[in-house]
C-alpha cells in the first residue's frame, strides 16, 4: 500500500523515525522523550544485570556439581577399610572392584544427567529478554526499544485501536529490516494478552494515558520470575490529593496535600503494585522511581516467594500529617519479632501520635497505605547513571535524564517523604535560613539530611520532628518575628523552649557533591507548552492553545479547513451520480 508523505510529518527520535499524521489520529507527545530515555537507560542496565546473575547461577552450579563429584569420589575410599588383607584383595579382584564402583556410581550419574541435559537442551544459556509494549499508539516506544538497546529480544506492541496498530506497523516497515524482524503490532486488548501469556515477557511497559491501574493485576502476571515492570500514571490531581476518594477506588490508598505529595504519588503506585502482585504469592522489589514533568514512572523487579511476601506488612505505613504545622508521623501496618531462629510476623504497634500533635496542639489527617520501604536502588541507579553518561549521544534528553539521576544518587534511600524548608517558616511567619545553614544545623546535631529529586525545596532528613522545631526555634530566637495570635500553630511552637541548642556553623556535607561541582539538577522546561497533549482522536481546537500552542493548534486548524472543501466536493459529486 503507497503512502502519500504529504498528509504526514517524519518524527525522529534517538535512532526510530515515525510518521505522524496532521489529523491527531494517534497520541503522540514530544515530553514523553525523558520517560522514554529513562526507560531505555534502565532497560540497558536490566539486560546487563542479569547476564551477570545468569553467570552467577551458573558458576554456583557447576561448582556445587563439582563439590558433590569430589565427595562421591571420596566415598568409596572412605568405605574401604585400610588392612594389608583388603588392599591384598583389591588387587586381585582389581576387576571386581571397578565394576562395583561403577555400579555404585551409576545412580548417582543419573542424577546428575538433568543438569547435563539442561545444558544441552540449551537451558544454561540465557535467551535474549522479551519486551511487552502494552499500550503502543505509534509505536515509537517499542521502535527505540529493538534499534537502541543492545541484546533486546521479540518486542511486541499492543493497542486496542485499529488506527494505532494501522499506524504502528507503518512506522515499522518506515524503520527498515531490524525493526521489522523485532517489533510485533498486534490489535488486542493489553488486559486479555497478559492474562492469557502469564510469565511470558521479562520486561512489560505499561504508559497509558491516565491512570495505570485496571492494568495491574494482570500485567503483575505477565512478567517472568526477576523481569521487570514499568508502570507511568499521569493522573497526578488523583494521585497528589485533589480527589483523595477516586484515588482510594483506584489504587487502594488515600493520599495527603502536604509539599510531599508527588513523593506520596509514587510511594501510593508502588503499594498498589506490591497489593496486586502479592495475590498471586508474588512481590515487588523497586529499582527506581521517578517523578518527572506531569507523570510517576515506577521501575520494579517482580518476583515470586510465599515466604518474602510476608514482609509486605513491614514495607507499608499510614502518614498521620498534622493540619496546623508541617509535622509527619509514619505507622507502619507490620512488625516482626525474632525468637531463637524463627521470626513471628505480628501487627505494627500504634498509635505513633496522640488525638493532637505534640507541636502546635492541632489535629491530624491520616493517609495511606503507602509504600514505606527504599523506592530506588542505589547500586542499579549509579549503574544507570554511569551508562547514560557514557553514551550521552545516544540519549536525545541527556540533560535532564542525567539531572534527575544525579538528584536520585545522593537522596537518603531510606527516609519516607520530606520538609519543605519554606513551608517551616511559613507556619512561624519568620525569615528562610539558606539551605546550606539549615542542613548545617541538622548535621551537626547528629542527624542525616539530602535533597530530594521531586522538589528543589525539600529536603529528607532521619531527624524526628522535635528536632526539626528545635532548629527553628533556635533560629527565631537570633531572627525575632513579630508577635502573633496565640492560637496559630506558629505561636504554639514559638512558646516552648528548645531542648536541643542548634549550632549553625557550617557543616563539611551541608552540599552534595553535584552542588560542589555546581553540576545542574533542576532544568527548566526546553520550550513552552511542555506537557500534556491532547487526547488521541479528538479535534484540535482554539481552546486547545494552553496544551499545545499556537502553532499547533493553527497548523492543524488549517490542515482540516483544506481537506473540508474536498469533502465536501466528493459530497456533491456522489449526488450527481446518483441522481
Amino acid at each position: 500500500m503507497s503512502i502519500d508523505l504529504s498528509d504526514y510529518s517524519i518524527i525522529k527520535e534517538g535512532e526510530a523515525e515515525i510518521l505522524m499524521h496532521a489529523k491527531n489520529e494517534v497520541f503522540y507527545n514530544k515530553t514523553q522523550v525523558n520517560n522514554r530515555d529513562i526507560s531505555i537507560a534502565v532497560l540497558r542496565t536490566f539486560i546487563s544485570k542479569r547476564k551477570q546473575e545468569h553467570e552467577a547461577k551458573l558458576s554456583k552450579r557447576t561448582k556445587a556439581a563439582k563439590k558433590v563429584s569430589e565427595e562421591d569420589a571420596s566415598e568409596p575410599l572412605a568405605k574401604e577399610a585400610p588392612t594389608e588383607s583388603d588392599m591384598h584383595e583389591e588387587k586381585s579382584n582389581g576387576e571386581c572392584a571397578v565394576a562395583e564402583e561403577t555400579s555404585l556410581d551409576e545412580p548417582r550419574c543419573i542424577s546428575e544427567e538433568p543438569v547435563g541435559i539442561m545444558e544441552e537442551k540449551g537451558q544454561g544459556q540465557l535467551k535474549p529478554p522479551r519486551v511487552l509494549e502494552a499500550l503502543s499508539a505509534s509505536g515509537l516506544r517499542a521502535l527505540r526499544y529493538a534499534r537502541e538497546v543492545e541484546g533486546v529480544g521479540q518486542v511486541v506492541a499492543l493497542d486496542n485501536d485499529k488506527v494505532s496498530v494501522e499506524a504502528c506497523r507503518r512506522n515499522i516497515k518506515f524503520n527498515g529490516s531490524v525493526a521489522s524482524s523485532k517489533v510485533d503490532s498486534q490489535l488486542a486488548d493489553a488486559r486479555v494478552y497478559m492474562l492469557t501469556h502469564p510469565k511470558e515477557f521479562d520486561v512489560v511497559d505499561l504508559d497509558p494515558y491516565g491512570s495505570p491501574s485496571v492494568f495491574l493485576d494482570s500485567a503483575v502476571q505477565c512478567v517472568a520470575d526477576g523481569g521487570m515492570l514499568m508502570c507511568t500514571a499521569t493522573d497526578m490531581a488523583v494521585l497528589c490529593g485533589g480527589n483523595g476518594e477516586a484515588c482510594y477506588s483506584k489504587y487502594g490508598s488515600y493520599p495527603l496535600r502536604g509539599k510531599y505529595c508527588h513523593e506520596m504519588a509514587l510511594r501510593i503506585l508502588l503499594a498498589s503494585i506490591e497489593s496486586h502482585a502479592n495475590r498471586y504469592k508474588r512481590y515487588i522489589v523497586p529499582v527506581l522511581s521517578v517523578q518527572m514533568d506531569f507523570y510517576v514512572r515506577v521501575f520494579v523487579r517482580i518476583y515470586t516467594s510465599a515466604s518474602a511476601m510476608k514482609s509486605t506488612p513491614l514495607k507499608l505505613s499510614y502518614v498521620y500529617q498534622c493540619t496546623g504545622c508541617d509535622s509527619f508521623h509514619l505507622q507502619p501496618i507490620g512488625r516482626t519479632v525474632s525468637k531463637n531462629n524463627s521470626v513471628r510476623y505480628l501487627p505494627g504497634f500504634g498509635p505513633v501520635v496522640p488525638q493532637e500533635c505534640s507541636d502546635c496542639g492541632k489535629k491530624f489527617n491520616m493517609g495511606g497505605p503507602i509504600w514505606s520501604a527504599p523506592i530506588h536502588d542505589q547500586e542499579w541507579v549509579t549503574s544507570i547513571l554511569a551508562d547514560v553518561k557514557s553514551m550521552k549521544d545516544r540519549y536525545p534528553a541527556y540533560n535532564r535524564i542525567s539531572a534527575v539521576l544525579t538528584t536520585i544518587s545522593e537522596e537518603l534511600p531510606d527516609v519516607p517523604l520530606f520538609l519543605s524548608l519554606h513551608n517551616l517558616c511559613a507556619t512561624l511567619k519568620c525569615t528562610s535560613p539558606s539551605a546550606v545553614i539549615f542542613r548545617s544545623a541538622v548535621l551537626n546535631a547528629g542527624y542525616r539530611i539530602s535533597g530530594t529529586h521531586v522538589n528543589p525545596l525539600g529536603m529528607k532528613s532521619d531527624a524526628p520532628m522535635d528536632v526539626i522545631w528545635d532548629i527553628m526555634r533556635c533560629w527565631v530566637k537570633n531572627h525575632p518575628v513579630k508577635a502573633q495570635q496565640p492560637d496559630q500553630s506558629g505561636s504554639v511552637i514559638l512558646a516552648k523552649e528548645p531542648v536541643l541548642q542548634a549550632n549553625f556553623a557550617r557543616a563539611v556535607a551541608s552540599l552534595s557533591k553535584a552542588q560542589t561541582k555546581k553540576v545542574a539538577r533542576f532544568l527548566p522546561n526546553p520550550e513552552r507548552h511542555w506537557g500534556p497533549k491532547l487526547r488521541a482522536g479528538r479535534q484540535i481546537t482554539s481552546k486547545h492553545v494552553s496544551l499545545l500552542g499556537p502553532e499547533a493548534v493553527n497548523g492543524s486548524m488549517n490542515h482540516q479547513e483544506d481537506e473540508e472543501p474536498n469533502s465536501k466536493r466528493q459530497k456533491t459529486d456522489q449526488a450527481a451520480l446518483a441522481s
